[in-house]
């Protein structure tokens, strides 16, 4: 990707702080440029300033992934999402799920199902990844695990954290972990990163760019985390691999529903069950993506275009 045109410079911080920050350089942008609309995706704390500071200048906003519900008040990003959709004038739903969502909580701004974005980048870059990236010959294993991990309410929790290191361990199956900071920070808290990374059976690896991690998602027998766009990346046609959710709720139904993905919770004697029955039973699903057929971008931007 070329360099952004204006880079905030906001880094980490309280979710308030980053987000006040964030409004406060994202003013000066908008006041000079007046776009026409402003187009927010996801729901970070950049989701909620961007389109906070749009609608309070007087510029129509659209929310990109709109309509997701993990009915979580312990994450954050559930509230961002919240208001982010009841403040757009545009929200594109990935799924028909997620639009009756919307409908029934009687959003103010239109409702449009275009399918999602993440299906359009994983079909147009997953072959370009598996040529251009090296992360292969970084790991020593021809079949494994794919796991990341790195929500609050899981690497935060000492005891959940701790029961993890030990089902990683003696997973049946090898892994390979790209460490995101947060976790290894909190890892070397409670005492526990030596024994993660002396591990004969886990490989850790920095975080992975995104031509790597693509890579590795087409490499691996299945993938275990907590993420949420992964468990849309991996419903991509060009993936189809089965995800573990490392979480005790999900905004991604779909991927359950159509049985790309399923919840295991934090407990570990849970999590090393699942890991087992998948590694002996796991089969990756034959149906098609629910989030779309790879044409999100061009349904948005003739929604938008047609709008304004």
């Amino acid at each position: 990707m070329r360099t952004p045109d204006h880079y905030l410079k906001v880094g980490s911080g309280t979710q308030a702080a980053q987000t006040a920050d964030c409004m406060y350089k994202l003013e000066k942008v908008l006041e000079d440029k007046r776009p026409d609309s402003v187009l927010v995706q996801g729901d970070t704390n950049t989701v909620l300033a961007g389109a906070l500071t749009a609608v309070k200048m007087g510029i129509k906003v659209g929310h990109v992934e709109a309509g997701l519900r993990s009915n979580d008040r312990r994450m954050p990003e559930e509230y961002n999402r919240r208001i982010a959709d009841h403040i757009s004038h545009y929200l594109f739903a990935p799924t028909p799920d997620s639009a009756s969502i919307l409908e029934d909580e009687k959003v103010w701004g239109d409702i449009h199902m275009t399918g999602n974005t993440v299906i359009d980048a994983c079909e147009r870059y997953v072959k370009l990844a598996e040529e251009k990236s090296q992360v292969a010959k970084e790991i020593p294993f021809d079949d494994y695990i794919l796991v990341t991990a790195h929500r609050a309410e899981n690497v935060d929790d000492q005891s959940v954290l701790s029961g993890l290191v030990d089902v990683l361990d003696k997973a049946p199956l090898p892994v390979v972990y790209p460490l995101h900071p947060r976790t290894k920070k909190m890892l070397g808290q409670f005492g526990l990163y030596d024994k993660l990374a002396s591990s004969d059976n886990v490989h850790l690896i920095p975080p992975a760019g995104y031509f790597d991690f693509l890579a590795m998602m087409r490499k691996c027998r299945f993938i275990f985390s907590d993420s949420g766009g992964i468990q849309e990346e991996a419903t991509s046609p060009s993936i189809r691999k089965r995800v573990l959710v490392f979480r005790k709720s999900t905004e991604r139904p779909e991927a359950i529903d159509t049985g790309y993905a399923t919840m295991v919770g934090t407990d570990a004697g849970d999590i090393a069950r699942a890991i087992e029955n998948e590694v002996s039973a796991g089969q990756a699903p034959s149906v098609p993506s629910p989030y779309g057929d790879g044409n999100a971008g061009k349904n948005i931007a003739r929604i938008i275009v047609e709008a304004l």
